[in-house]
């Protein structure tokens, strides 16, 4: 049978930008132009906040007394977890070299980009794993300046754990500036920071939207929208289980998509009538985005079998894909699109987003078809060397002579034939396209 939308989104995460296109382009003309002062002018102005911009050794130390022990030590474990698994990663990028033909050596080197630019959102919630996240793959891949952004609260600064976190996973800097100026500020090198090759973390519309703008002149993770989550469950899931990871999803926005995809119908109206009871359950603020997010972006949808299941799911390209089902090892092998992906019962989205060691900055709106979360990769440059003898370059010149030529890139042609009657002076070479 075709999928059956028992709940079907009235909205999309993908709105009209361009209002903020033109907030964010405003902004970014502003600072580049007036420095320094223009970005403590926009932080004055939208963080509400005119205390220390680079924070002193003094003051990092003043925040670590202010976390509690319990919290120190979740933070050292998580970042234990997050640092483990990012050495895992690069591991799996090695230098090398390979000899291609006789005499004709060609590598591959990844080098680690200079200086590297984590945002850390703390607005609404204070995210402590994103400094986490970010800043230990950054240490890890080998950046020689990690610099750590994040909004300061109005007239008090950076939450205190994302500061002791963003200093023990080994930021350089840490910066209190929020948004688009906070950006700017390490794209553009202010208050003698180095600029940034990269700029990575999540953050808001306008921050994403200033990230986007920037790609080109700057590097980045990813171009990303609102966080978004489906389920794949079938009749052995707990439907308080599943219902509760939707919901738990769903209070990170008001526009954050949370979708299950199931072939069990029971299963999927009991989660139906259980999720605005958890909802009606949560926290003021978390209650009003878990809320809006549910009756405008949530979609529930009825499969024929596990093999439409996975196909829906590879068509919604999630940013996270949670399995709830039975045989887990089909799934993993069966499904292709997503950023992250959590297997069975016994982990959970929330688990990446905060302790496990997977990162969690990941790929929203679909972007999962084509790439995958942030990684030490990302901060590496792979690039590649040759060298060779005059013999193993001789049919490499030919070969490239004849191409060239055929292409009516004679400057390049030439190139190849000044080396060939140089190290060959005696030898008669064929070197025309048509040879």
């Amino acid at each position: 049978m075709p999928r059956h939308y028992l709940k079907k989104a009235t909205l999309t995460a993908k709105s009209d930008a361009s209002e903020t296109k033109k907030i964010v382009r405003s902004i970014l003309d502003d600072i580049e132009a007036g420095g320094d002062q223009a970005a403590l002018d926009y932080a004055k102005k939208l963080d509400k906040y005119e205390g220390e911009v680079l924070l002193s050794p003094e003051s990092i130390a003043a925040a670590a007394e202010l976390v509690p022990d319990k919290l120190k030590r979740d933070i050292q474990f998580s970042h234990a977890n997050v640092k483990r698994f990012a050495e895992a990663q690069k591991k799996t990028v090695s230098n090398f070299e390979v000899e291609v033909v006789p005499g004709l050596i060609a590598g591959q080197k990844a080098i680690p980009v200079a200086a590297a630019g984590c945002y850390v959102p703390g607005g609404r919630y204070s995210h402590i794993a994103s400094a986490i996240m970010t800043v230990t793959t950054a240490k890890v891949a080998g950046c020689k300046h990690i610099i750590a952004c994040s909004p300061p609260r109005p007239d008090v600064g950076i939450a205190p754990a994302i500061i002791y976190a963003a200093h023990v996973c080994g930021a350089d800097k840490i910066l209190a500036m929020g948004g688009v100026q906070g950006v700017a500020a390490m794209t553009f090198g202010l208050f003698n920071l180095p600029k940034a090759n990269i700029l990575v973390g999540p953050g808001n519309q306008f921050v994403a939207e200033a990230k986007r703008m920037l790609f080109g002149r700057v590097g980045i993770d990813m171009i990303a929208g609102p966080t978004d989550s489906l389920i794949l469950a079938d009749a052995t899931a707990d439907p308080m289980v599943v219902a509760t990871d939707l919901v738990g999803q769903a209070e990170h926005g008001y526009n954050s998509p949370v979708w299950l995809v199931t072939d069990d119908k029971a299963l999927a109206e009991e989660v139906m009538r259980l999720v605005p009871l958890l909802i009606d359950d949560l926290p003021d603020v978390n209650r009003e985005n878990a809320t809006a997010a549910w009756r405008d972006y949530a979609e529930v949808i009825l499969c024929a079998d596990r093999e439409e299941m996975a196909a829906t799911s590879d068509d919604y390209a999630p940013e996270h894909l949670t399995v709830q089902a039975k045989d887990l090892e089909w799934w993993l092998e069966r499904l292709s699109c997503y950023g992250s992906l959590f297997l069975g019962e016994e982990t959970t989205v929330a688990f990446g987003d905060k302790a496990s060691g997977t990162n969690h900055v990941l790929p929203t709106s679909g972007a999962a078809s084509y790439t995958g979360g942030l990684s030490v990769h990302k901060y590496m440059k792979i690039v590649t060397w040759q060298r060779a003898t005059r013999e193993g370059s001789k049919p490499v010149a030919e070969a490239t002579a004849r191409i060239a030529r055929l292409e009516g890139m004679e400057g390049h042609a030439r190139t190849a034939d000044i080396r060939l009657k140089k190290y060959f002076p005696e030898e008669n070479f064929d070197l025309s396209a048509e040879g």
